[in-house]
């Protein structure tokens, strides 16, 4: 019975192991536009929208599974056509010395709530850090920007979104409604 529910939930889930993909359910193949068979044993990081956000995502990842054993965040990733979307994460690491070893992974595809607009990398880390409720000089320390820096990609993200101001972005951003 367990299985059935795993292959059929509404939600995608999947089992990684050292960041590939070992057992995913239907709803993980159909959000990412992959047969279930071509999924298996695939890398986590073709989903992902670019080599950096792998990367970078992967260290936040690390050290909040050292910490805490559990991660989520929204983000935008891949589907294997190419199309990015943002999605909904939560994993939760089932060896804890070893984060990366074994975990369990969910995805909440989020396109109906939140369009995608094209952002560079830089901008797409801004973003999740002011969603975060991160400060601009938070933000600064944790990517190692300037104060201004940072206020001159959230002035973009502004423009890029049609936002008059931050509490509009961040709605915008979260997909909350205006």
């Amino acid at each position: 019975m367990s299985d059935l529910a795993f292959k059929h939930a509404p939600i995608g889930i999947c089992l990684l192991e050292n960041r590939v993909i070992r057992s995913p359910n239907d709803a993980f193949a159909a959000m990412f536009q992959c047969d279930l068979a071509a999924c298996k044993g695939r890398s986590i990081g073709d989903f992902y929208a670019s080599e950096e956000d792998f990367a970078t995502i992967g260290a936040r990842v690390r050290e909040a599974m050292e910490t805490q054993g559990a991660y989520h965040d929204e983000r935008i990733m891949r589907r294997l056509d190419g199309t990015l979307f943002w999605c909904r994460v939560r994993g939760k690491s089932l060896t804890p010395d070893q984060p990366f070893y074994c975990g369990v992974w969910t995805f909440a595809d989020l396109s109906e709530e939140r369009p995608v607009v094209q952002l560079t990398q830089r901008e797409r880390e801004v973003a999740i850090l002011t969603c975060r409720g991160q400060t601009s000089k938070e933000i600064g320390l944790a990517l190692d920007l300037s104060y201004r820096t940072v206020e001159e990609y959230r002035a973009r993200l502004l423009k890029k979104f049609g936002a008059r101001k931050l509490a509009e972005l961040v709605a915008k951003l979260s997909g909350m409604p205006l």
